[in-house]
This record gives C-alpha cells, structure tokens and sequence, in this order.
C-alpha cells in the first residue's frame, strides 16, 4: 500500500513538474500574492545581486522565474539578461515543430515514459511505441518527434513513433546511397519473399535474394535478425527492397574467380546439387556453378535428372569443358565409371539373339536398351517383313521388354542396329507356291494412294491394287469411294515379282466382265427407254442401269416437236455408238423421230410408185376390151 502512494505521489510530482509555470492566469495569482506580501512585511534591504557569472549556470537557470520576469517583479539587468540569453541557447534544444531530437528517460509508470528533451518541460510518450524495445529503462537515450511545443494544458506533446519513422528513412537513404550493411529482422512470409524490419520499417526481401541458391523453405528464416543490402528504395509508394544475397556475393566472386583460375579439363571435383530441370543438373562447386547435362549423367538413357541424383546431394563430378571467360563450366558424371560397350563381351557378334527393354520409340525406330549403357535401333522396316511400312509405335511400346537379331555392331563408334522380323521365316520364300499367279485370295486393306489400294494378303506380303483394277463397270476418281480402311476384300493375282518383291492384284477379275455381255446387249443401233439423269455441258447423261453410263450430245435431245428433252424426262433412245475398250456409250433421241420420219417418206414414195405403177393405159383398156369381146363370142 505504501508502494502504491509512494509511486502516486511520484506520478503527481512528475505532473506538476510538466505542468509547471504553463499557465499565464496561475502566474498572475502567484505574482499579486507575492506583491501583497511584500507591502505587508517590512522591507528589508535588498541583497547584491550575484551576476551569471558567479553563479552556477545550472542552479540558475532551474530557480530562474520566467513568468516574474515577464511580468516585472523580477527586474533583471541588460548585462545580465544577454547573459541569460546566451545560456538558454547553449542549454534548451530550439523547438520546431516536426523536429527529431534526442532526449532521456528520466521516470517510466505503467503505461508512459517521461522524457526529458532539455525544453521547458518534459514530455510523455505512451510505452506502446517502445513494444520493439522492452528493456526501456529510465536513463535510456531515446529520439523523439516534437508534435506540439505546448497544447492546450501546457504539455510538450512528443512521439517516439514518428521519430523513429522518420530517422529510419533517413538511415535506408543513407544505407542505400553509401551501400552499407545494414541488420533486419525477419517478421513473417510472404508471397515471392519475406518482410523485413529494418529501422522500424518493413522491406520486401524476394525469395530469390535470399541466398546465392534456391530456396526452398522460406518459414526456417522467420524470427531470425540477418545482415542485408538496400538495393531499391520506391520513394513514392514508400518501398524498400533488401538483399542478403547481395552481401555474400562479394564473397563468392572472389572465391569464384580463385576456384575458375585453377579449372583444367578432366579435373575432378566434388561438389553439391543445387538445382535440378528437365535438362540437367546445376552442381555448387563451392563458389561457382556448373552444369551436368542429362546426357552426361548416365551411360543410360535417362527421362529426368531426378533419376539420378536428388537436391543437396554430394557427389564427383568431372570437368568436360569450359568457355574462355570460364563462366560456363560443363560437368560431366557417367565419364567416371567405364563406357558400357567396353564391358560387352566380344563373344557378342552379328546374327546373335539378344533381350532388353525399349526405352525410346522415335518415328523411324525403336531404341532397345540390350545392356546398361548399350542401346541398338530397330529400324521401323526391321519389325515387320511387310514392304508397306507403318509407325514404330504399332508394333512396340516404351518399357516393352523384347527379343531381337543384332544385324550390325560397330564397337569403335558404338553402334548397334537389331531386326525382330528376322526371329520369323521371310514369307516371300514360297510365294511362288501361296500365290500363283491367276489364284484367288482374300485380303485385308492396309492403306490407300492416289493410284490403288494396298492389300495384306498375310503379315509380310502386300499387294497393290491399281484403281484401273477395282471395277468393271464404275468410274473412280480415288480408292475411299469405292472401298474403306481394314475391309476384306476378294482379290486376283495379276502379277508376281520375287525378286522385286512386288504383287499386282485385281478384284475386278473376281468377277465376269459385263461388257462382254453389254456389247450386244447395248449395240449399235438398239433402242432403250430411259429418263435423262442430267444435263451437262455440250449434252446430257443418262442411266440406263448400275452400269451402262451414256451421253447424249446436245442436238441428239432434239424431240419431233423442234425443243429438246429436260432432266428427268423419260424417252426412247438409240444407241449411236459403244466402245468397250473406253467404256463409252453414246445414245440419241433424235434418230428415233427422224428414222420414223424417214420411214414415214420412204412409204409414201413406195406408195405413189406403186400406185403410178398400177395405173391403166389405153392400151390396156383396148385389151381388156378384147379379151372381154373374145370371151362373149365364146373363143376361150
């Protein structure tokens, strides 16, 4: 209890001490009091004066009375008033408003601190600006902003808040302009960085500038206090952009540049894995970087780094190669253990069977992997005996494991080409006895081309189909019309090439020529009804079944009435011409009226002939007149 009236009673003396000689009405009260009591009491004499000089500046300035001496009741020399001008000058801080000045902790309670700045009176600051600095003791040496020389009660209104702002900006500036060092505490995570405390102000520290490598777990370095570079400042948004990696660079370059002058290729030298990607592996050789490519991690076909090595890994590394500058250093890591094909036996030769795995399939081939760092090709036209070729990818898949026939090997340049259709017999050496030529077979459609169709006849054996050879009868332009991919169709051998390894096939051949049959059915001069099917340029066409396609020239349409005959108009026709080499047919309508009008004249002259032929003359009449005479006289 007596803590707590002792601390009150602190607390009031540090208040009136604030508040002391603030107010004029409270000095013009004391002034009168003291006036009054002195007309009361015998005036005694006045003692000498002790000049500035004699006295102590400090005791004098502290029971100097501002407000008598404003007032007149304390009359003060003009000697002696420069003089006391002169030590408020050396002893009070000048008070300007937005001004940082340095002042002292000379009494703390439980929520402010009282801070001496060497003014008229002391100022308070709430202890929630010092959260950063909770060892705030009284004797501390703070800065503070003065906001307010006096406000309403008399009170030196100060902020440590705004101080500390304002001198830590100009601490950045200078740090930023003079590139030191400057120490920052690590607050929190953020996206692409950390935040920072620098001077009390928060700066952006990108992920990448944190160290010289990748990082990965940004949360190890909250909480932590690391030396930093300004490297940007943004004056209008307020921004400030530190770097830690920054400071070790320095470093590293000096140690890059030592480790660089004692490069030699084929030296090797252990080192870390600091980043991985899809084409290689970047290795910290202790200051400087190289680079493994994918290739040069194994003597095996690899499809990413991580394969092989992992983030912070250690490993030997072997220098390949290295530019002029040395700033780009190859590394090498599968060069450290023997080639593969060094360790393949030699009892491995041509015509021998080997297994592996397929590890890359490529348009033209197939890559098998037949040991660990030996590879051979299949060459797409090894896989299957068919001349018609196909993609890779039909016939194996990656990761299949396979057998094969080693078909070349060249072991200085390491080389190796496999065939899997040599595990079967080569179908072509009995063709002559499956397919003779006039035999018929039937077939799958592989593939098409502008001239014909390409038919399997069995794996290893196709044949081509020219377009001239699918039908009798229909004109086709391409194959698709007549025929689809993977349909069976019903084929003639027309043609075989051993040697050339070539089969010709008909499918027409499968079936009688119908043209043999149309030739007399559809002669020159027969006569068919049918309707026209279309007009076209120069005449028309017109159907007269599946087969039989004609053209009717354009003045053949002609009708017995002087117009012609219209699209889907149906007539009677005669055939003017059929060429079964061409498959050509030509019709008229025309010759069927004309050859009736013909017809029509031809009888009427036969007619009028006729008639003039019979006609008596006189000298039949004379005759006639006798013989009738004759046989009334009863002479016959």
């Amino acid at each position: 209890m007596a803590k707590k009236e002792q601390q009150e009673e602190v607390q009031d003396v540090a208040q009136v001490e604030t508040k002391k000689k603030s107010t004029g009405k409270e000095t013009k009260k004391a002034s009168k009091k003291v006036e009054k009591e002195t007309q009361e009491e015998p005036v005694e004499k006045p003692k000498r004066e002790l000049s500035l000089k004699e006295r102590d500046p400090e005791t004098f300035l502290k029971e100097f009375n501002w407000e008598n001496y404003q007032e007149g009741i304390d009359p003060i020399e003009d000697g002696t008033l420069k003089e006391f001008e002169k030590l408020v000058e050396e002893n009070f801080v000048d008070t300007l408003d937005d001004e940082v000045v340095l002042g002292e902790v000379v009494f703390m309670t439980d929520r402010d601190a009282i801070i001496d700045i060497n003014a008229k009176s002391e100022g308070v600051i709430s202890l929630n600006e010092f959260r950063y600095n909770p060892d705030l003791k009284v004797g501390d040496k703070v800065e503070v902003l003065i906001d307010v020389r006096e406000d309403s009660t008399g009170q030196l209104v100060l902020s440590h808040r705004k101080a500390r702002t304002i001198k830590a900006w100009e601490r950045v500036n200078k740090a930023h302009a003079d590139g030191t060092i400057v120490t920052g505490f690590i607050k929190c995570r953020t996206k692409g960085g950390m935040i920072v405390d620098v001077f009390g102000i928060e700066a952006f520290l990108p992920g990448s500038q944190i160290d010289v490598k990748p990082i990965r777990d940004y949360d190890v370095y909250v909480g932590k206090n690391m030396e930093f570079k300004v490297v940007k400042i943004n004056h209008e948004f307020k921004n400030v952009v530190v770097s830690h990696k920054a400071l070790i660079e320095a470093d590293i370059e000096e140690q890059k540049k030592e480790i660089i002058g004692q490069l030699e290729k084929g030296q090797v030298l252990e080192g870390v894995v600091k980043n991985i990607t899809s084409y290689g592996v970047f290795v910290d050789l202790g200051g400087v970087d190289g680079l493994v490519h994918i290739t040069d991690l194994s003597w095996s076909r690899i499809n990413h780094p991580n394969e092989i090595v992992e983030l912070d890994q250690k490993l030997n590394v072997v220098i390949l190669d290295f530019d002029e500058d040395k700033t780009r250093i190859q590394l090498g890591l599968k060069q450290l253990s023997a080639h593969p094909w060094d360790a393949l036996g030699e009892e491995v030769k041509v015509g021998d069977k080997v297994k592996g795995k397929v590890v890359v399939i490529a348009d033209y081939g197939a890559f098998i992997e037949v040991a660990e760092g030996v590879e051979g090709l299949i060459h797409v036209s090894e896989m299957s005996w068919s001349t018609h070729l196909r993609s890779a990818q039909d016939f194996v898949s990656v990761g299949d494991e396979i057998e094969a026939v080693i078909l070349t090997m060249d072991r200085d340049d390491r080389k190796m080409s496999l065939g899997i259709k040599q595990l079967t017999p080569d179908p072509w050496t009995d063709i002559t006895k499956k397919y003779p030529v006039g035999s018929k077979h039937k077939g799958i459609v592989r593939n098409f081309t502008n001239f014909g169709v390409f038919v399997e006849m069995e794996e290893g054996i196709d044949g081509l189909i020219y377009i001239s050879d699918l039908s009798w009868t229909k004109k086709i332009k391409h194959p698709s019309e007549f025929t689809n991919i993977n349909e069976e169709m019903e084929v003639v051998v027309l043609e075989l090439d051993v040697e050339g390894r070539k089969l010709s096939l008909g499918h027409k051949q499968t079936t009688e020529n119908p043209w043999d049959k149309y030739q007399d059915d559809f002669a020159v001069g027969t006569k068919h009804t049918a309707a026209i099917t279309d007009i076209v340029d120069k005449g028309a066409v017109v159907a007269f079944n599946d087969d039989i396609t004609a053209f009717i020239p354009t003045r053949h349409l002609e009708k017995e009435d002087g117009t012609n005959l219209k699209k889907g108009e149906e007539a009677e026709l005669q055939i003017i011409e059929f060429n079964k080499e061409f498959k050509k047919v030509v019709a008229s309508h025309m010759t069927i009226h004309k050859e009736e009008e013909a017809k029509i004249v031809k009888k009427a002259v036969k007619k009028q002939a006729a008639e003039a032929e019979n006609k008596p003359t006189l000298g039949d009449a004379n005759m006639k007149l006798q013989e009738l005479k004759d046989k009334m006289d009863g002479k016959k």
